[in-house]
């Protein structure tokens, strides 16, 4: 397996239009953070989850041109409003792209890009897509994909397992039942927003006890504000965390 992080960033992204903070106004590329997004190369299929308002610009920079299926861990714009972009990989596929998510996911899919799935008029190019609804473990090419419940402050989203690696953004919850889905993964990729608290994301101190309690040999933290520039905070996490960003690569046997 094989995960390009495509996006490392809050719904504002890095740097934040008119601030003038010491990260937004960091030369070190690493602190520079499209909207949260990954890319998982497996040996039979590649994965996108998410698809991110910068998709485009993602795909071209990471020189990536075959996407096999896209899970979604929820709706909200910066995880959803590229959609339109796989009409790129459709032209080159030349085949619709399956898309999964929870009940709400679909229906606002939907909902969002009416003009996809009720469209006005021939022409103008739109993207090919299948919807499927998730209700527990699925199958692509010989994947086993597990999706993670949790919560989002009040909000129903997923994560997803993927073999021993877990992927959870836009966390402020896990239940006791989801922590025993992700028993045994080496890998966690999860939400740290900032060192303050947030009503709908996890804080530093929250993910590291997430690290704790699951014991994982490796984390990388994601979905990053501002209020985190990358070489500070990551001089004071331990050894097995640190902080993901955009173009980052990781080889997993």
């Amino acid at each position: 397996m094989e995960i390009t992080f495509l996006g490392t960033g809050t719904s504002h992204g890095v740097p934040i239009i008119g601030c003038s903070c010491s990260t937004c106004l960091s030369n070190n590329p690493k602190n520079k953070r499209y909207r949260s997004s990954i890319y998982i190369e497996l040996d039979t299929s590649s994965l996108l989850i998410d698809t991110a308002p910068e998709l485009r610009l993602q795909l071209i920079r990471n020189n990536i041109t075959t996407i096999d299926a896209v899970l979604f861990t929820h709706t909200h714009a910066d995880h959803l409003m590229g959609f339109d972009d796989l009409t790129g990989i459709n032209r080159l596929q030349k085949k619709a792209i399956p898309c999964y998510g929870n009940q709400r996911a679909i229906k606002e899919i939907k909902r969002v890009f009416s003009y996809i799935f009720n469209p006005f008029q021939i022409g103008g190019g739109i993207p090919e897509v299948t919807l499927h609804q998730v209700s527990g473990n699925f199958e692509i090419k010989n994947s086993t994909i597990v999706p993670i419940p949790i919560k989002h402050g009040k909000l129903d989203i997923l994560g997803y397992r993927i073999a021993n690696m877990a992927y959870l953004t836009d966390c402020s919850f896990i239940s006791a039942e989801s922590y025993r889905l992700l028993e045994g993964i080496d890998l966690l990729i999860i939400d740290a927003l900032r060192y303050e608290p947030h009503s709908t994301h996890m804080n530093i101190d929250q993910a590291l006890e997430v690290v704790n309690k699951l014991e994982v040999p490796q984390t990388y933290f994601t979905h990053l504000s501002h209020r985190l520039e990358h070489e500070s905070v990551n001089k004071d996490l331990p050894n097995n965390v640190q902080l993901a960003y955009d173009g980052l690569k990781i080889s997993i046997i």
